[in-house]
Formats: C-alpha cells, sequence, structure tokens
C-alpha cells in the first residue's frame, strides 16, 4: 500500500508506566482489537490519507522529529494496522463482505458485548442485573419485589408513552439502568416496543436503519415485529423518504439497542411483545446549520411514517430511546481535561435540557443544543429528538441522572432515565 488511508477509528491518549500512547480503537467493531501506539507512529497515522507515499512520509517524520525513519519501518506499521483491519484496503474490502453476508443471512442478531459489558450466562446475568439495584443512588432491592410487568401480576400502574435510558456500559450506568427498567415494570406491559438506538457508525445518506433480526441476549431473543418493519419500510421508501434496510449492517456491532433488548428481557421475558429497532444517525449537519430536524425531507417523511404505521395499532406502544447525554474531555477532541469545574458545568447544562425534555417539546429540545452548536456532544441527540417529536406534548419525569467520569482519557460521560406519561 503507497499510499495508506486510516478507517474512521478512534484515537485517544492512555497513559501507561509514564509513557504517553495514543490507543487506536474501532467503536464499530469491524476492527476488534485496539492498537497501542508511540507518538512517532501515532503522527504518521494522521498522514494515512491516501495522498501521502512512503517518500513522503518520511520527510514529514523527518520535519517533525529531526531524524530518518527507515522505509522498512513504515511499511510494518502499515501492515500491522492492515492485519489489524484499521485501514481502507482491499484486505478490509474482504473482511467486510464475509461480514456483511455472514450477518445478512443470519435469522437473528447475536449479542456482540456479551462477556465484555455483561454476564453471558443466564442465571450470573439476572444476578448481575439485580446487584445494580444495590449500587448508590440505585431504587435498592426492595424495588425487586413483584412486578407490574410481571404475568401473574394483577395490580398494574398506568402504562408508559416513552422510555428514556442510557446505552453506556451498563456496569457503569448501573443505577440508571435500574431506575428505568424498574420503571418499565411497575408499569402496564407494553406490546409493541420501538427503539431508537443511537447509531455511532453511521455515515451515509440514510438517516434511519431498521432490521428485521431479533436480536438474541442471554436470557432469549428478544422478539422483532417484522411485519411492522416491513411496513414502516415500505411507508417510507414510497414517501421517497428512502431505504431502512440499507444501512443494516449497522446493527451488527451497535450496543444502543442491544443493552435495551438485554434489560428488555430482563424487565419483561422475550414473550408477549415485540420490538421494532430502528437506528438513528447523526444530525450533526443540522445542528449546525441551526435547522430543526423535522424541516428536513427525509426526517420528515420517517417521522410521518411511523407516525402512520403507529396511528393504525391497537396494541400498547412504549417508544424507547436508548441514548446517552454530554460526551466531553479529550477523547472526544476537547482541547480540555476534567475538573470540578468541568464536571459541574456539564451537570448543569444537562439538568437544564432534561427540565426542556420533560416540558414535550422537541423544538425547544433542539433549540437548547444548537445554542451552542452542540459543545456537550449529546450522543443520543437524534433518537431522542425523534422520540419527542412522536411524543410531543407527553411531559417527563427524571428517574435517574449521573456522570460517569474516565481518569485514564481525562473524559467524562453523562447519561440519565426518564419515564415519558
Amino acid at each position: 500500500m503507497d499510499k495508506p488511508i486510516i478507517r474512521p477509528v478512534e484515537a485517544f491518549p492512555m497513559e501507561q508506566q509514564d509513557q504517553t500512547l495514543i490507543c487506536l480503537r474501532d467503536p464499530s467493531g469491524l476492527a476488534p482489537e485496539p492498537i497501542m501506539l508511540g507518538m512517532g507512529a501515532y503522527f504518521l497515522v494522521t498522514l494515512f490519507d491516501g495522498t501521502n507515499s512512503t517518500l513522503d512520509l518520511q520527510a514529514a517524520f523527518s520535519r517533525r522529529f529531526g531524524e530518518i525513519i527507515p522505509s522498512e519501518k513504515i511499511g510494518e506499521l502499515i501492515a500491522t494496522l492492515d492485519r489489524a483491519g484499521f485501514l481502507d484496503s482491499p484486505v478490509f474490502a474482504e473482511r467486510m463482505g464475509a461480514m456483511r453476508e455472514e450477518f445478512g443471512q443470519s435469522p437473528s442478531r447475536a449479542p456482540a458485548f456479551a462477556g465484555l459489558c455483561y454476564e453471558t450466562e443466564a442465571s450470573r446475568l439476572r444476578a448481575e442485573i439485580e446487584s445494580f439495584f444495590e449500587r448508590p443512588h440505585a431504587p435498592g432491592r426492595d424495588a425487586l419485589a413483584p412486578a407490574a410487568a410481571s404475568p401473574s401480576s394483577t395490580v398494574q400502574a398506568a402504562s408508559l408513552a416513552g422510555l428514556i435510558a442510557p446505552h453506556i456500559d451498563p456496569r457503569r450506568g448501573a443505577a440508571a439502568y435500574a431506575w428505568a427498567y424498574n420503571e418499565l415494570r411497575r408499569c402496564e406491559r407494553p406490546e409493541l416496543i420501538v427503539i431508537l438506538g443511537t447509531s455511532h457508525y453511521g455515515a451515509g445518506p440514510e438517516l434511519f436503519s431498521a432490521t428485521r433480526k431479533d436480536y438474541v441476549t442471554p436470557l432469549g431473543a428478544v422478539p422483532t415485529d417484522r411485519a411492522f418493519v416491513e411496513r414502516l419500510a415500505a411507508r417510507y421508501a414510497g414517501s421517497r423518504g428512502g431505504d431502512l434496510f440499507a444501512d443494516e449492517m449497522l446493527h451488527r456491532n451497535e450496543h444502543s439497542i442491544e443493552f435495551q433488548a438485554l434489560f428488555l428481557a430482563w424487565a419483561l421475558g422475550v414473550r408477549g411483545y415485540q420490538v421494532a429497532p430502528i437506528l438513528v444517525s447523526s444530525f450533526h449537519r443540522m445542528v449546525g446549520a441551526n435547522e430543526r430536524p423535522a424541516g428536513a425531507a427525509r426526517v420528515a417523511r420517517f417521522l410521518d411514517a411511523l407516525r402512520e404505521e403507529l396511528a393504525a395499532e391497537r396494541r400498547r406502544v412504549l417508544i424507547l430511546a436508548g441514548v446517552d447525554f454530554a460526551h466531553v474531555g479529550r477523547k472526544f477532541g476537547d482541547p480540555f481535561g476534567l475538573d470540578d469545574g468541568v464536571a459541574e458545568r456539564v451537570r448543569r447544562e444537562d439538568l437544564a435540557l432534561i427540565e426542556t425534555i420533560k416540558g414535550g417539546d422537541p423544538g425547544a429540545f433542539f433549540a437548547d443544543i444548537a445554542r451552542d452548536g452542540d459543545q456537550r456532544k449529546i450522543c443520543g441527540l437524534a433518537p431522542m429528538y425523534t422520540q419527542l417529536e412522536l411524543l410531543s406534548g407527553r411531559r417527563a419525569r427524571l428517574l435517574h441522572y449521573d456522570i460517569a467520569l474516565e481518569p485514564q482519557t481525562d473524559s467524562l460521560v453523562s447519561f440519565a432515565s426518564l419515564a415519558i406519561d
């Protein structure tokens, strides 16, 4: 590869044995193993844009570090990154083609994060989730008493119209997950759950990506309503909206819906309801243009199609958003790291945004984020906005809010659980 190209991956500093290294990580999971690089190697990787030859890279390295790097060393770096799946190359294209074919032929979506973010064995997983209720500021063990959502229960609270739950690693967001899914267990059981997940990797023209596949969990397969998804896709395509299945491959390694399926299987079992899993890609362009998404043709057509399908439903429907809030610090491209002032500012601004969510006004929600150009990088902006458009005017209740600090990357992530009545 004379002019290598690095794929879109994360790069963030980490301290190891008093040395600063750069961690390359592919959040899509297509390159499963992260790679640690020294500063010299990372400098070269930043120039892997398809225009620089080995001679160009040697010259740039010499200007930057005042020494000549052998072409063999550059070749070794390129070969290592290519074998690991970090380069846009024929090797990666072949790997991607095999993955796409395998995923397309599978009738279900396998869990991508079992064993990494949660237990793989059913009894151990149930015990782990129950332990979340004992975390600081969680609902407590008493909340695990027989729930309204249990098929054997005869006393039920009113049904929820919507639920906002985190998609952070369940072990870090334990209390927030406990609050969200405890609320679901307390309420009348939904029969159709539209899951709007954050698409972290969608970069194409399609903003909405659905799948017909069931979501497998260690507690069983959460059933997808294939007929509903097919009708929605046909209605959306018929309005010149687009193809809901064009980017179905995005579901393969996306955690935002996987974690909701996991907790749904725990809270409701895997019978008596169905889901419609839909990933929502970034609205960043609309934030930059300060253009309310509902005014964009693709978003408006999707909202219209989904509203029409839901209007014909006789089942109890829940709109569930798998989202996080702020992503701030060096890991996420900010020139500053963590201190008490940063965390307090994020908390203050997040809670102000949550007050807007509680009012049920999607326009005010979007305006709040667009006002500063989404400086906090609200990870769930697109699915939350979509949810609020579908449930416009309905009031929400804050169940839990928290911030997870990441000292090793000098960054933080915030998240919350809300119920929409």
